[in-house]
Formats: structure tokens, sequence, C-alpha cells
């Protein structure tokens, strides 16, 4: 008779000890996914054929911070305010080149996710939705390796075919989706400064059969 209370208070312990267990799990959760890693979901067509509708990525937030993108990272970031009425803010910007200059105010309530294809001091140019760059220091305009994009269709070669030469501002980067037709970037609205950037993406972990490193 007298094992009833112990009986009671270890059951007691064990309740409390599951309990402060998934605190400390759902803590660390939230503390992985404020500052580390964190999950987005691929909202539009424009980064197909490398990441499709629905598509679920990982974000490496803390590595942005240390060390900043490259150019051919998948990236999320803010883009700037009028990026979805494509919205240039450079008021010359010329019909025959790129956007070179943005909105200097961040949309924080928006998330894009696109390709570095410029960094700053690079110029670059965009022939049939193919990016050629003279990286800073360079001489002469390479062609991207570019393997992943989507081609541009005959019928929105406007878009694809921004010839005139644009220098990328210092602190700045250059976004493109992969389905070069397809997609809203930085050729209407601008290159995006280092602080508007969350985290590269670096992992896929839906749908099962895409699982995998980006």
């Amino acid at each position: 008779m007298r094992l009833a209370p112990n009986r009671s208070k270890s059951t007691v312990n064990s309740v409390i000890e599951l309990v402060v267990i998934i605190a400390i799990a759902l803590g660390l959760a939230l503390l992985i996914q404020a500052v580390l890693v964190k999950p987005y979901r691929i909202p539009s067509g424009s980064m197909e054929p490398t990441l499709s509708v629905g598509q679920r990525v990982l974000v490496n937030r803390i590595g942005m911070s240390l060390n900043g993108p490259h150019v051919g990272e998948i990236v999320v970031f803010h883009p700037p305010e009028g990026a979805e009425q494509s919205q240039c803010g450079n008021p010359k910007h010329a019909m025959t080149a790129a956007c070179d200059q943005p909105n200097p105010k961040e949309d924080t309530g928006t998330n894009f996710i696109k390709r570095v294809v410029a960094g700053p001091g690079d110029e670059i140019y965009i022939k049939e939705g193919h990016v050629f760059r003279k990286a800073k220091g360079k001489t002469t305009f390479e062609k991207e390796s570019d393997s992943y994009i989507k081609p541009c269709a005959q019928e929105v070669g406007v878009v694809c075919n921004l010839t005139t030469p644009i220098r990328i501002p210092p602190g700045h980067w250059f976004m493109m989706g992969d389905n070069r037709g397809e997609s809203d970037d930085s050729r209407f609205w601008g290159p995006v400064p280092t602080g508007w950037l969350i985290g590269g993406a670096f992992f896929t972990y839906w749908p099962p059969h895409r699982i995998g490193f980006l």
C-alpha cells in the first residue's frame, strides 16, 4: 500500500519531463527557423525547370549574412516596392536594357526566389534569354553556363533580348528566374541590395521524388 504514492509521484515526474522535452524541442525548432534555416514554398513557375510550383526548399539564413551570395546561387529575398507592377527605379530606363536601379524602398511583405546572375560591379546584357556577363575587373563578356534554364519562346522575345549593357551598382545583385520567358525579375525592377537578401536555398525536401541538394 505504501507504493501507490511513489507511483503517482513517478507518473507526475514523467509527465513534467515530457512537457519540458517538448518545450525544449519546440524552442530549438523555432530558433533554428528564425536564425539558421527556414522552409519556403515555391509560389510560381518562374524557376522552372529547377523548381516547380508547390515545391519546398530549405534556406540557409546565417550563411548569407556571413559570406554573402555568389553568382549562380538560388536566393530568397525581399524585392523592391512596385516589383509586382514591374516598376524600375530609374526613370530614364531604356527599353533595350534591363533595369539598372531598383525602387529604394523594400517590400518587406513579399518574398521572391530567383538565381543570382551578376554581382556588384559586373556588366551584363541579355540575348535570347541568356546572360552575358563581364565580371568586375574583366575585359570581355562571357555567356553564363545555363544548362538549368528554360529557354525563351519566340513570342516573348522582347523581355529575352535586352542587349544594351548595364552595370550592377555596388552592394547589389541581379536576380533572374530560370524560366527566362516567364519570370518577373531584376530585368524589370532592378538589382537587389545585399540587405534585402534572406538566404540561399540549398535543399529541396518536397515532393519526395525531388528531394536533394540544389
